[in-house]
């Protein structure tokens, strides 16, 4: 047994076996990210970036309905404008983490993947999705904004486009459009194939030879301090203007007051 699996964070069920690690989002009913999955993600991150050789990871959710709702809005009533900078340094770190792991990521997306769950995905290096996957940026439309540096990999990967289109419309859509957008990598029939469908793409990527892997992933994603710093100071500042908004308060509010509707009709 590893120190993770002896040590299992309370947001997340971790299996383990040093040479490929399964991640599963665990917040029931929808897996939305509060601050403590957040951190609790990370944190995993970097201990497994400091192995000797990072193992291939699997991302997924717990249930069959949400990879995850995206951020928890619960844990913005009442909250400070400093307590949201906070936040968002919190999220933006995590994004840092995946981007900069060394080893594969894969996300297996097994129902809905709204806000942050798309942003994971668009830090992993394969996205398999069941066919009854949902996906968008909602925000917009809950008085809410994605991290910057998670809108600048849409950019780079989907195209301005699809991105503006994606962002501006608070739309969400079907796993076959995810595929055809570029956001999904294949489609997935059989839900309860996904997670060795996804295994087996890691155990792959994790044959190839780790210093070749760890070389080609940096180049590819191409992360960097400065631009890095540039991006945290765009979300905070976005940030900043809009949690005192009055009409993206309004927009929560509304969001909130929904939340007692099924858990799919409140992403």
């Amino acid at each position: 047994m590893t120190a993770i699996e002896s040590a299992q964070p309370a947001t997340l069920s971790v299996a383990d076996d040093d040479s490929l690690v399964v991640v599963t989002l665990d917040r029931p009913p929808a897996n939305a990210l509060n601050r403590r999955l957040i951190e609790d993600l990370a944190a995993l991150f970097a201990d497994l970036t400091a192995r000797q050789v990072p193992p291939p990871v699997v991302l997924t959710g717990q249930g069959t309905h949400f990879f995850t709702a995206g951020g928890d809005i619960k844990e913005l009533e009442g909250t400070r404008v400093d307590e949201i900078d906070s936040r968002m340094r919190k999220f933006h770190a995590l994004l840092v983490a995946l981007d900069r792991y060394p080893g594969p990521v894969v996300s297996a997306i097994n129902g809905h993947c709204v806000g942050g769950g798309v942003e994971i995905a668009l830090f992993s290096d394969t996205v398999l999705a069941a066919r009854t996957a949902r996906f968008g940026f909602p925000e917009i439309n809950h008085g809410l904004l994605p991290a910057d540096k998670g809108l600048q990999r849409a950019r780079a990967i989907l195209g301005v486009r699809t991105t503006r289109r994606m962002v501006l419309s608070g739309d969400l859509f079907d796993a076959r459009q995810a595929l055809d957008i570029g956001l999904v990598d294949e489609l997935i029939d059989d839900p309860d194939a996904l997670l060795g469908a996804a295994v087996a793409r890691a155990q792959s990527a994790g044959a190839k030879a780790p210093v070749l892997y760890r070389s080609l992933r940096r180049s590819i994603n191409d992360w960097n301090d400065a631009r890095d710093e540039e991006s945290l100071q765009r979300t905070l500042g976005g940030a900043a203007a809009y949690f005192d908004d009055p009409a993206a308060r309004r927009l929560r509010e509304r969001w909130g007051s929904n939340r007692k509707s099924p858990p799919a009709a409140a992403t």
